[in-house]
């Protein structure tokens, strides 16, 4: 294992936003593989005491491993940022194909909604063995 910094990333476009940071397409220079990068700011983190969070969140992402849930890869810190780099699931999330795939007709049929509820069951069973509790 080496050391891995922002050098080591080309990022691209924002893939999300929440209250410590932003997620941002990018892509690992070495090998060109492609992952999310959950930059938290520290600045924040410190303001909102959500440090303790930012790593218990590490922690389980680097401990879990299931298709239906992403993984930590890399992880390192800049100035001002917690880089958490995790796999990349493609396919945009759970609220975008609720309301904008079909804006005239928000949601979808009964089949892919059991279809999601069985991987969210899934991840959170696999949460769950590793005797982990989601929020």
């Amino acid at each position: 294992r080496q050391p891995v910094g922002a050098e080591a990333f080309m990022e691209f476009r924002v893939l999300g936003k929440g209250g410590f940071g932003e997620v941002c397409a990018c892509q690992r220079r070495a090998t060109g593989k492609m992952y999310a990068n959950k930059r938290l700011s520290k600045k924040r983190l410190k303001k909102r005491r959500g440090y303790e969070a930012a790593m218990v969140e590490k922690r389980i992402l680097a401990r879990v491993h299931s298709r239906f849930i992403v993984s930590l890869a890399y992880a390192f810190q800049t100035k001002t940022d917690l880089c958490l780099v995790m796999t990349i699931m493609n396919g945009g999330d759970l609220l975008y194909h609720i309301y904008n795939v079909d804006e005239e007709n928000p949601g979808f049929p009964e089949p892919r909604a059991v279809f999601y509820t069985a991987q969210i069951l899934l991840g959170l069973e696999h949460l769950h063995q590793h005797r982990i509790v989601y929020r």
